[in-house]
């Protein structure tokens, strides 16, 4: 498993794009953050690829005019993201059957 780090200004479909370099060979995904750093924002990939896979994406990274940097390493650069991510699906869902709005006599049904 490698970790990859892109640093991009967060113009429209930029990080779509950087996505999609991944999706079109078929790799799997297994984490994805994605946040804000002054003055840009910062994607970490963690993904399972072979060295010419790599070779690859970086330069079509590269190419999309709004990547300023692109970085690998063996894993991710710190526990706490994955400690962060997971913290906001521990909380308990809502029934289904909660109403929603009441207007006029209709319940609609979230």
């Amino acid at each position: 498993m490698q970790a990859f780090y892109i640093r991009y200004r967060n113009t429209q479909g930029t990080l779509m794009r950087i996505l999609n370099a991944v999706s079109r060979r078929a790799l799997d995904l297994p984490s994805v953050h994605a946040e804000a750093t002054e003055p840009d924002h910062q994607v970490t990939l963690q993904l399972e690829v072979t060295p010419k896979q790599v070779g690859q994406l970086f330069r079509e990274w590269y190419a999309i005019a709004d990547v300023t940097d692109v970085q690998t390493g063996a894993e991710l650069h710190s526990a706490k993201v994955n400690v962060e991510l997971a913290a906001p699906w521990n909380l308990p869902h809502p029934p289904a059957s909660v109403a929603g709005n009441t207007e006029e006599g209709n319940v609609i049904r979230a």
